[in-house]
């Protein structure tokens, strides 16, 4: 037979699967088969069969990725590399090119033995070989080149059962597997090779002769049967002066007096080899037939945890410690996770590297739903336990790829008053121990930075009241080995003053003056040192009372640690360098001259990112079902917006895909947190959300209709236990407003009524019947404290319809307004108020932040979350007051300006019984017991 119809029996090959890829992208739009092929070194015949491969690839519709390594590469890169593409979903056909071209001792065994066996389209893998030898062709992969020699004695249409075959060679990677084959399509096979004595004698018997010896025209034409199929493997050089280069390509078959006596045989080059690579290709798509049977595009194959219910529901701690959480590694593999993208903490927690989101730029964004509730009783009325349970409904119950996004909560109220915030009942956040108390170290890094900026302020202060002009400059830009040089930090310094000087003996008196005193004026210090513990006996204090200070000491404070700015700056960024520049934003007082002073000025932009680079990636935990969940960042609801981050939520959409869902908290009732999350986090994130939940309980819509007060630690009065349908319906008036302020941003709103056991039927129905009165698009009874994910489902289902509704996502002002008209909107529109009133310190502010170009920022009130008004006893749904202002500050780096109304601590106390009197630790087996 002439080469030229072994080419066309490999071009039909690949015309086949170009036409089955394209079938594929069809039916899963986006979808293309992936091959990698990784190198070491760099091999001119390795280049060569790459190159022909790549160049199938790309003509059939395969997304080919080849990974080169340096001939230095040591035995350990390769297997990192080969780690992050066994974890790549994208890659479905992965291959090590052989030899390996390195100057270091790599084990090629090793080395093959790691890819992934489904991803091992060369069968080289110890498993798939396994499986071969086993005859489970159906469950392996088999080498592409006994695969290609089978391919083609199929198609001479001669029956392989039952015939004799003689196979010569017995490498791993086609003597052995070939004979394999053979064998397991009903051939009685023989095996030999060059120490075969009688080799000549055992050719002549084979009806099926297949070489791959290595060994140039090692079998002679004489020796083969007549009629034989003769598939000849080797690729030798041997001399020939007739050539250019000198030398010419021979099999290891007498090619010249063999095809005199064989039925078929395949020429040498032009015969196997094209097969060979079609046969990659064809491994390569059917890998990704099985993804596609296995692993829907968008669609996670994850497994969730089946809970054992209770009743009467235990403990949260108790729950929470029945659960045996899966390893977060796996987690994060059924999301779509690469390894190369997790830090693991532990086997219960780990981070996740940012870069996931610049791999999955091009995969559209899931639905965006916020979590928020009505104006709450000091008991709160599950947000958090709602956003779990509505994640474990949609994903544990319907199936759809979810994940929640919490804020990371603080251990002042965790040993305070509160307890934790990993939800409750059968919806948390799992294992709520290393939620609640140290998860990651965020919160320590944040209290590291924050605390350095404040050692900064007091120790620019005293070195500028202690030193001369030029002995400041002289410590400021020091000589090193004789040569004097400006930091990066401070030629950003020397061009906001508009000195356009890099060489530090060039500045004149007044640019030196300047450039060393930042003037610092302490009466406008803003910035306070903090601590992540309530601690009421730090809200005010004095420093500097050292002797070694010299009589410089003035009043400071603590405040707690999530109060701080650079929480709020980690919970906006989206990325490190949207980081960075935040920080170096900050504006931490103001000089002498009234110009702000910042981070930057400080020269500690550099440190604090340093400080923060760890804390920026996301943490990836479980709910109790086996959802997935981003524990990122915990800013203050008041004094700042309340919400996690940005970034989660970022990367969480990407890997829910399209169909998915992603559910975050806003903290408080809607009127602030809500709020914050539009105006703010989204202005922002540049993100649109698509549903509303808003949490209402019986309980807390009573005391707005006038039941009496309802305190934390005290038994709930007699009003809250028995059926009150008039209180109920009057209470209402706070849920209606709170639906209205979420259809001011055009979203729409499902109600989702926690209902307790103290509460009758005719109430719940009562409020879901005056909720869907007040415009939500739905509202849902739910039991998931009691039941998991089970007493979500209803809701799920609610959300699900909602996300499919019209959309009309609007802001509630234009940043470019006055301050004043910005503040005056929120407090019309979304408190009902009248109108406002500046108190005097809030004029000055209104005038000095204006003054220094902070007038475009976002607004992020600060008040009471206990009343739509300033007044916390002022309950229902109060109109006609007028809203004080008492002050304004300014997060500049975080990005906005927070009005004061009336007085708040940043630094909680303690109070007579805290939370920690029933914490404890068994000493034998390590757990963490106690009510969270």
């Amino acid at each position: 037979l002439l080469p030229c119809w072994f080419f066309s029996l490999s071009r039909q090959v690949r015309d086949r699967l170009k036409q089955q890829v394209a079938e594929m992208k069809e039916i899963f739009p986006g979808f293309a088969p992936g091959l990698a092929i990784l190198q070491v070194g760099n091999r001119d015949d390795s280049n060569l069969y790459i190159n022909m491969k790549l160049k199938a690839a790309a003509e059939i519709g395969i997304s080919a990725n080849h990974i080169k390594l340096p001939n230095t590469a040591t035995e350990a890169d390769v297997l990192k590399c080969i780690a992050s593409l066994n974890g790549d979903p994208a890659v479905h056909g992965f291959i090590v090119q052989l030899p390996l071209d390195s100057d270091k001792p790599i084990n090629t065994e090793k080395i093959t033995n790691a890819v992934a066996p489904e991803k091992d389209v060369d069968g080289l893998s110890s498993i798939n070989a396994g499986k071969l030898s086993r005859g489970d062709l159906g469950d392996c992969f088999i080498p592409c080149t006994p695969k290609g020699c089978m391919e083609l004695i199929r198609q001479t249409g001669v029956q392989v059962a039952g015939k004799r075959a003689v196979v010569v060679g017995r490498s791993k990677i086609v003597g052995a597997p070939m004979h394999d084959l053979l064998l397991w399509n009903h051939a009685t096979v023989t095996t030999c090779h060059s120490k075969t004595s009688t080799l000549a004698e055992e050719v002549g018997k084979a009806d099926i002769l297949v070489v791959a010896a290595g060994k140039a025209e090692m079998v002679k034409g004489e020796w083969i049967k007549p009629g034989a199929i003769v598939i000849d493997c080797g690729i030798n050089h041997v001399p020939d002066s007739t050539k250019a280069s000198g030398k010419r390509v021979v099999g290891d078959v007498a090619y010249s007096t063999a095809k005199e006596k064989a039925s078929y045989i395949t020429p040498v080059p032009g015969g196997v080899g094209p097969m060979t690579v079609a046969m990659l290709m064809q491994s390569t798509v059917e890998s990704a037939h099985r993804f596609l049977e296995k692993f829907q595009p968008g669609k996670w194959n994850i497994q969730y945890n089946q809970l054992t219910l209770k009743k009467p529901v235990p403990s949260d701690i108790e729950i929470s410690q029945s659960c045996i959480p899966k390893p977060i590694d796996q987690l994060a593999r059924e999301v779509g996770l690469l390894p190369g993208e997790l830090e693991l903490y532990g086997q219960t927690k780990a981070k996740v590297h940012l870069s996931t989101l610049k791999r999955l730029k091009n995969q559209p964004d899931g639905k965006y739903v916020v979590v928020t509730g009505i104006t709450p009783t000091p008991l709160g009325e599950g947000k958090s336990t709602t956003t779990v349970g509505l994640v474990q409904a949609l994903g544990a119950h319907l199936h759809q790829n979810v994940f929640a996004c919490v804020r990371q909560p603080s251990q002042g109220p965790t040993f305070g008053i509160k307890g934790g915030a990993a939800g409750g009942g059968y919806c948390q956040v799992v294992p709520m121990d290393e939620f609640n108390l140290h998860l990651t170290g965020d919160i320590h890094a944040i209290t590291a930075a924050n605390n350095l900026v404040a050692a900064a302020i007091d120790a620019r202060m005293f070195h500028e009241l202690t030193q001369t002009d030029q002995a400041l400059y002289n410590r400021l830009v020091p000589s090193v080995n004789g040569v004097r040089k400006f930091s990066d930090i401070q030629i950003r310094r020397l061009q906001k003053l508009g000195i356009n000087k890099t060489d530090p003996m060039a500045l004149t008196k007044e640019e030196v003056n300047l450039f060393a005193r930042l003037d610092i004026d302490p009466a406008t210090i803003t910035w306070q040192r903090v601590i992540d513990t309530n601690d009421r006996f730090l809200r005010k204090i004095t420093i500097g009372q050292s002797p070694t200070e010299k009589g410089f000491s003035r009043m400071a404070q603590f405040d707690i640690t999530v109060s701080s700015e650079i929480m709020a700056v980690l919970a906006l960024a989206d990325g490190l360098d949207d980081m960075k520049k935040r920080l170096g934003r900050m504006v931490v007082a103001s000089s002498k001259r009234g110009e702000p002073v910042t981070t930057d000025d400080l020269g500690v932009t550099g440190a604090l990112a340093v400080l923060m680079k760890d804390a920026i990636k996301p943490n990836l935990m479980q709910t109790l079902e086996g959802t997935p969940v981003f524990v990122h960042a915990g800013p203050f609801a008041n004094i700042a917006h309340g919400n996690s981050s940005v970034l989660a939520d970022k990367i969480a959409l990407k890997l829910v895909g399209k169909a998915g869902f992603v559910v975050t908290e806003a903290g408080f009732g809607a009127d602030i947190g809500m709020e914050k999350f539009f105006n703010i986090k989204c202005r922002y994130s540049g993100l649109r959300p698509h549903v509303v939940v808003l949490v209402a309980t019986v309980r807390a819509l009573k005391m707005h209709g006038g039941g009496p007060a309802v305190t934390a630690g005290v038994p709930l009065p007699k009003e809250y236990m028995e059926e009150n349908l008039q209180l109920l319906a009057r209470g209402c008036s706070n849920l209606k407003k709170q639906i209205q302020n979420a259809q001011i941003f055009g979203v729409p709103v499902v109600v989702a009524v926690n209902a307790f056991k103290t509460e009758s039927k005719a109430e719940l129905a009562l409020v879901v019947q005056l909720a869907k009165e007040a415009g939500a698009f739905d509202a849902v009874e739910c039991t998931h404290w009691a039941e998991g994910g089970k007493g979500a489902v209803a809701l799920a289902q609610a959300v699900q319809r909602a996300s499919q509704a019209p959309s009309n996502f609007r802001f509630l002002y234009n940043v470019e307004l006055p301050v004043v008209d910005k503040i005056r909107l929120i407090a019309q529109q979304i408190y009902g108020a009248s109108d406002i009133e500046l108190l005097p310190e809030a004029r000055e502010k209104v005038a000095l932040y204006t003054k220094q170009g902070f007038g475009n920022l976002p607004i992020c009130m600060a008040k009471t979350h206990l009343s739509l008004s300033h007044d916390p006893e002022l309950k229902g749904a109060p109109t006609g007051f007028i809203l004080p202002i008492r002050d304004i500050r300014a997060s500049v780096g975080a990005g906005f300006l927070y009005p004061l109304v009336g007085t708040m601590s940043t630094m909680p106390g303690l109070p007579t019984r805290p939370c920690f009197y029933d914490i404890d630790l068994d000493p034998v087996s390590g757990e963490v017991n106690g009510l969270f």
